[in-house]
């Protein structure tokens, strides 16, 4: 066991979480048009997950080599960047509406983990 999560592996591309990760997104609104959720809700989650994949996309870009320290701090800049961005939009949206706050941080959060967990499954199933 410990052997798999100290043994270092490529980066995986990227595109098979964000894609998954999409198609959340775009499942949930049916869900939201059915159950009579806020609309708003659905909207503001699309657009906090396409405005976190524009940022990541740029900053890596941007970063270039992995192995620079300047790429591995604005690596750490953009998560840090990007979480206090998706809290305090999220955090004004419950001072506006709370059941549409609620139903944007569901769908986020549903649609952050469908990734995360692509993203690992990617990354440990990949060869060493």
């Amino acid at each position: 066991m410990r052997a798999a999560l100290t043994t270092p592996r490529p980066e995986p591309n990227h595109l098979l979480p964000v894609v998954g990760s999409g198609l959340v997104i775009l499942l949930a609104l049916p869900v939201f048009l059915f159950a009579s959720l806020p609309i708003g809700g659905w909207a503001l989650a699309a657009a906090l997950w396409a405005a976190v994949h524009v940022l990541d996309a740029l900053l890596r870009r941007a970063r270039g080599d992995a192995g620079n320290l300047a790429a591995s701090g604005v690596q750490a800049f953009g998560l840090f960047f990007k979480s206090i961005g998706v809290l305090v939009v999220l955090i004004a949206a419950v001072v506006a509406d709370p059941k549409l706050a609620v139903a944007a941080a569901v769908t986020y959060a549903l649609a952050y983990t469908f990734e995360l967990g692509l993203n690992l499954a990617t990354y440990f199933g990949s060869t060493r």
